[in-house]
């Protein structure tokens, strides 16, 4: 409340001076604040300022430059976005996302953090910034009545900070044993038991922040858990927890003297890491639109949301595999989708309806790695439904059995090449995302395939240093 006894008005994210002040009157004992907000690439990009700062930052918003939108992996400059060099390197102001500001329980100063959007000066929305391209597809379902019900799956490995004798990464000893996986062993209890200590911190960090943090389970290969959350009302809600866990689990991780790797595909005989996104719509009561009594295939409105999300599919790689290491995780018989195929209740296509009782209905969009931006993976899941339910598409019949031998593997881009230019002439991309963010996201991906093949690798040593 300010001196009038009338509420402050909001900022352009929505944000007010309310939350800061409540909250840090309910953890007075907080000095610094990390407040960022996430680029094209997934990174998250900001700075650490004292507690003294956190209010005036819910008041007028925080200036930093528009070039932080600009940036590839590594965090260098791509001047081919126009947000570098030809503006002037100039600030634009970024606004806290309301809601979004919860202690850091894995620092050792008594930390919190806060979400950012950035905006231009004059308050409209950055068209670089990913959570707005995001905003604008929730934006289409909602004119029309309907409500996008997400959740977000995380695969990743728990990985040693030194590396394994052959120079490479390894999976992590477990706390308190040492004993190092060497075995699949998907699914196994005792592997869940060996890193307790790490889940353990992870679900109560989670709590701290208020995250639906909810079943872990050993994946498919040595050092490799799963980790979902469960499902939210609000799809901007799911992609903001989804940046946040993300997070925690690299910090917990660290705690504990281990990397969480979220790379596609970071060992080559073993499982790819995914990032599974599941889709239903709501009406304005709560009702899920997909489902249909008991029908294991839904309604017309989900299998219309399929036939989008197939129909498109190819077009949006770039966005589910956005890296070079992406498309290794494509294989057959590996769990990662190769074509745009659906099926119930089977986990060889890349759209599955999984099993369930009727009320709970929906999709799980399966091609985007573990590397995809949640926002712009959450983004493209729902613009791909979208299209299919605007045009009324029909996905054919689900695929039966294995769906990796029924594969056309000609239907999606093996390569990152061949995704790039796919998404650039992409019509369905320009429409959803908008022609501005898709400038700067190919700018900033060509830039980066450059630097990438550019450099040799160990394989280039190992294979052609002397016979070539």
């Amino acid at each position: 409340m300010n001196s009038s006894g009338k509420s402050a008005p909001a900022t352009a994210s929505g944000a007010k001076a309310e939350e800061v002040e409540r909250f840090l009157a309910e953890n007075p004992d907080i000095e610094g604040v990390d407040v960022f907000l996430t680029d094209a690439c997934g990174v998250n990009r900001g700075k650490n300022i004292r507690k003294a700062e956190l209010l005036q930052i819910y008041k007028t918003g925080r200036y930093m430059p528009g070039s932080l939108l600009g940036l590839d992996i590594t965090g260098e400059d791509v001047e081919e976005t126009d947000l570098v060099w030809a503006q002037g390197d100039a600030d634009r102001i970024c606004f806290p996302i309301p809601g979004r500001l919860r202690r850091v329980p894995w620092r050792d100063e008594p930390t919190a953090q806060t979400l950012l959007t950035m905006y231009n000066l004059d308050g409209t929305p950055n068209h670089a910034d990913p959570r707005h391209a995001l905003v604008s597809i929730v934006k289409r379902f909602t004119d029309v009545g309907y409500n996008p019900v997400c959740a977000v799956e995380l695969e990743f490995y728990l990985l040693d900070r030194e590396p394994g004798p052959d120079g490479r990464p390894q999976p992590a000893a477990a706390p308190g044993t040492g004993h190092r996986p060497h075995h699949i062993q998907v699914y196994g209890v005792a592997e869940l038991g060996e890193m307790a200590p790490v889940f353990a911190d992870i679900h109560a960090a989670a709590r701290v922040q208020g995250l639906p943090a909810e079943t872990v389970i050993h994946e498919y290969s040595p050092g490799q858990f799963e980790i979902t959350l469960h499902h939210r009302p609000d799809a901007l809600q799911a992609a903001d927890e989804a940046i946040m866990f993300k997070r925690l689990i690299k910090g917990v991780a660290e705690q504990h003297g281990m990397i969480a790797c979220f790379m596609a595909k970071p060992f080559a005989g073993r499982a790819g890491s995914g990032m599974h996104v599941h889709v239903s719509l709501a009406d304005e009561k709560g009702r899920n639109l997909f489902a249909e009594g008991e029908a294991p295939e839904g309604s017309v409105l989900l299998r219309q949301a399929i036939a989008g999300m197939a129909a498109t599919m190819a077009d949006g790689m770039a966005i589910y595999a956005p890296n070079a290491n992406s498309y290794r995780r494509f294989r057959r018989t590996s769990y990662a989708p190769v074509a745009p195929t659906w099926g119930i209740n089977n986990r060889s296509v890349g759209i599955r309806v999984p099993a369930g009782p009727g009320f709970s209905r929906h999709v799980e969009h399966r091609p985007c790695g573990a590397d995809a931006n949640p926002y712009l993976a959450v983004a493209g899941a729902l613009a791909s439904a979208h299209y299919g339910i605007a045009r009324q598409l029909d996905p054919g019949p689900a695929i039966a059995g294995n769906g990796y031998e029924q594969a056309d593997p000609r239907a999606l881009p093996t390569n990152w090449y061949e995704a790039l230019d796919r998404a650039e002439v992409s019509e369905f991309l320009a429409e959803y995302f908008g022609r501005d963010f898709m400038k700067v996201y190919l700018a900033i991906k060509r830039a980066e395939l450059d630097k990438f093949m550019a450099e040799p690798t160990e394989l280039d040593y190992q294979w052609y240093l002397r016979p070539a």
